[in-house]
């Protein structure tokens, strides 16, 4: 079985101990405060992060650098016989293309998969590709296997902040003026990598009603539903509960996004992403249970 080293971005929200016994290597992006530039998750942290957010205006974020990605498959290159790059959607961040472009630089053949989407998704994509691997999967079969997650998954999202999405480039002058006078709340989904508005409501009531709605639509095809908030755990254990009355049987996970997130989307920001699967069985990579996934 070849050696495989598979290559992300912090918006994959992968766990560091995960990372380590699995060889995942993690390349944070960068926020970026009053100029002053930070490595997500490692130089400052979520909580951190929201408490300057709420006293400064002058927030942004950024790729990494390619340098760092040409240092890292430099490294890669000599102990790992294949590597596997998977990253944040290509629509709405250069981060992919900086990293293929990065290991063209150092000489090094990379297998890139733009998950089109970031979070959860690509966590379960990284772990379960970690276990087809294990299972003795080429490199080209697992990129063919989370091609056909890619097709099955689902993320939507209720915006905290339509000011935020303004100036992140994500919602037009004119756009922002008529949602603040109609005071709508938008219902967004990741659609072929780009955020798109699916409704536009009027209260947040009946914004999070018309998410559940659309959940209810794949819930019999669902183990697993992920539960996502910027700095909002309050509605997210709401949803949570309004999730389980509808569905007992269902695992669901709360999961806290990364500070980069906020940066587009504002602070309390909320969202729901599952994936569509036939099971098969339980598995256990690395000091992780994994439960049934996609069989192709």
């Amino acid at each position: 079985m070849k050696s495989i080293a598979w290559v992300t971005d912090s918006t994959s929200t992968i766990d560091s101990e995960f990372a380590l016994n699995n060889h995942v290597y993690i390349v944070p992006l960068r926020l970026i405060i009053n100029n002053e530039c930070y490595k997500e998750n490692i130089d400052i942290t979520a909580d951190q992060f929201y408490d300057q957010m709420r006293l400064n205006d002058k927030v942004g974020s950024s790729q990494p650098p390619i340098g760092e990605f040409v240092e890292l498959y430099e490294r890669l290159k000599e102990d790992y016989d294949e590597i596997i790059a998977i990253h944040c959607s290509s629509e709405l961040s250069g981060t992919f293309h900086t990293s293929m472009q990065a290991a063209d630089i150092a000489g090094v053949t990379v297998i890139g998969i733009d998950s089109k989407v970031g979070a959860y998704p690509i966590r379960e994509m990284i772990m379960r590709g970690v276990y087809w691997q294990q299972a003795g999967c080429s490199a080209l079969e697992i990129k063919s296997r989370i091609e056909n997650i890619i097709e099955e998954m689902s993320f939507y999202l209720i915006p905290a902040s339509l000011s935020q999405l303004h100036r992140s480039g994500r919602l037009s002058g004119s756009q922002l003026l008529l949602g603040q006078l109609m005071r709508i709340h938008l219902l967004l989904k990741f659609d072929k990598g780009k955020v798109v508005v699916v409704d536009k409501i009027r209260t947040f009531k009946k914004t999070k009603q018309k998410l559940l709605e659309t959940l209810g639509q794949d819930i019999r095809l669902i183990q697993d539903i992920c539960i996502m908030h910027a700095n909002n755990m309050e509605e997210a254990q709401s949803l949570e509960s309004a999730i389980k009355e509808m569905s007992p049987s269902v695992r669901t996970e709360i999961m806290t996004f990364v500070p980069v997130v906020g940066v587009h989307m504002g602070e309390g920001t909320l969202a729901l992403s599952w994936i569509n699967n036939t099971p098969i069985h339980s598995f256990t990579v690395q000091n992780k249970v994994l439960e049934p996934v996609l069989q192709h």
